[in-house]
């Protein structure tokens, strides 16, 4: 019996949307290359992001975030290589 495995996609729209959606902003006041600390993202709410990112299969930690702190750097950490 084969098993098919569904692993949510992390794309860039969507990393916008949830970002916005925890700054109670718009998507299109969210920088792709601006430092997300310098939007308003405080370590509260990054937790809050990791812990819905996890719950759907993410495998990244606060440091992991932390040390890249633009949309466009998560996007490569939670998008796995073709």
């Amino acid at each position: 019996m084969s098993e098919s495995l569904s692993f949510p996609s992390f794309t860039l729209d969507r990393l916008v949307q949830d970002v916005a959606d925890v700054l109670y902003t718009e998507p299109c006041d969210v920088s792709l290359e601006e430092d997300l600390l310098d939007q308003g993202l405080d370590s509260i709410r990054l937790m809050s992001l990791i812990e819905k990112w996890r719950a759907e299969g993410a495998k990244v930690t606060f440091v992991d975030l932390a040390e890249r702190p633009t949309l466009r750097q998560w996007a490569e950490l939670l998008t796995p290589a073709a």
